[in-house]
């Protein structure tokens, strides 16, 4: 089972400030960081899958993992330095990244995640194909570059020019890219992250004071990586579609949000019948306002992903119209196979109880407490009492080890 040690370790990149030496219109956190280069790395990979590439969202999702990890233990040093050190001291580099794995020994029980996580630092877990670690640096250069733009508005200029001239060129090899191109030059992707990006500016919560404060985005990228971890604690493995599906619905299951803005659960619940409605009205916004700007090849695919976000679900045919919801015993005995496109959905909600939880719990830990955050975290605990197992997870347990 996740350790209630792990889930607080990733929890902690809310609390890692970035570009903590400049001027900073809005809190830069590392998760939001980590949520925003996935959703890059999706959008241009998508758009290298439509031109006939492969690409290995495998590797991809356990490079967002390990990355976000390592981040969390090497908090201290800049990134500047961090890449001087990996260029001009190789050795070196290798060995504080075996002391990175050494601190994550302290609460990984996941012995098969350990020896992945050490694969991944020292070469041997690898991407099937060139393109996908290109499509991956690709988001993360360019969501640094987002981060600039935003702060280069309450900058002196002096400040920025050198910094500027460094995000070009670390840009300029992957512009072969058709969807970096697009969002480089402005174009349709571009505004679609735009309105993503609103998810970066809203805070959970916001009727309470709480820390650290965290982000709509940032919370769908935790979701998104417990999400991955849930998957491993089953005694089936789940098909690559599988866990393809499960984390990227994860990611982007708060996508009506952008423009919506967060409702609080205590409000969406006022009436009876409100949830339903809260939830027709999403959808319809989400179709008029955010699927004109998505390409036709992901489209459907998102909207798979953010309809009916907690259920469990697989789909008969390609184009995502026959969807039908299943049990989970059916989607490991029956449905666990690329065709049916299976949706652990009832994981997914586990995870965004799990964050919900642990963004109020923390916040009470610090001090920082008010009737909203004893409240949710009571009503989220009450949902899984002891021995409860949701999707073979046993969430009852891990509550209880609070």
């Amino acid at each position: 089972m996740i350790s209630q040690k792990f889930a607080l370790k990733i929890f902690e990149a809310f609390s890692i400030e970035r570009w903590n030496d400049m001027i900073r219109p809005f809190d830069m956190v590392e998760m939001d960081k980590s949520a925003e280069r996935m959703v890059l790395a999706y959008i241009i990979g998508k758009y290298e899958e439509n031109e006939g590439q492969k690409i290995d969202w495998h590797w991809m999702m356990y490079a967002s993992l390990f990355d976000l990890l390592k981040k969390i233990a090497l908090c201290d040093i800049k990134s500047p330095v961090q890449r001087r050190i990996n260029t001009e001291y190789p050795a070196e580099a290798q060995k504080l990244n075996e002391w990175v794995i050494s601190q994550c020994e302290d609460f990984i029980d996941d012995e098969s995640l350990l020896s992945l996580f050490s694969d991944y630092f020292n070469g041997k877990f690898v991407p099937q194909t060139e393109v996908t670690a290109r499509v991956y640096r690709a988001a993360h250069k360019f969501s640094t570059k987002r981060e600039f733009d935003m702060l280069s508005v309450v900058n002196e200029r002096q400040r920025l020019t050198k910094i500027e001239k460094e995000i070009n060129e670390d840009l300029q090899p992957y512009l072969d890219l058709k969807g970096l191109q697009l969002l480089i030059t402005k174009q349709k992707p571009y505004d679609f992250l735009m309105i993503i990006e609103q998810l970066r500016f809203q805070t959970r919560w916001n009727q309470t004071p709480r820390v650290p404060k965290t982000s709509v985005l940032g919370h769908c990228f935790f979701v998104a990586v417990f999400t991955l971890l849930l998957g491993r604690n089953q005694e089936v493995e789940f098909c690559p579609k599988r866990e393809y599906n499960n984390y990227f619905s994860a990611l982007f299951h708060d996508l009506p949000e952008s423009v919506t803005r967060d409702i609080i659960s205590p409000v969406k619940k006022a009436t009876r019948e409100l949830p339903a409605i809260v939830k027709n009205l999403e959808d319809e916004i989400v179709k008029s306002e955010l699927v004109p700007l998505m390409e036709d090849f992901y489209a459907q695919e998102l909207l798979y992903f953010t309809s009916d976000e907690f259920d469990n679900r697989i789909c008969l045919d390609d184009g995502y119209l026959n969807v039908n919801n299943v049990a989970f015993d059916q989607l490991n005995t029956d449905f666990n196979f690329d065709k049916y496109n299976p949706v652990d959905g009832n994981l997914v909600r586990c995870a965004d109880h799990v964050s919900a939880f642990i963004e109020a719990d923390v916040s009470i830990r610090h001090g920082i407490t008010s009737v909203h955050l004893a409240e949710g975290k009571k009503k989220i605990q009450s949902l899984y009492p002891v021995g409860k197992v949701i999707s073979g997870f046993p969430i009852g347990d891990f509550f209880a080890g609070f």
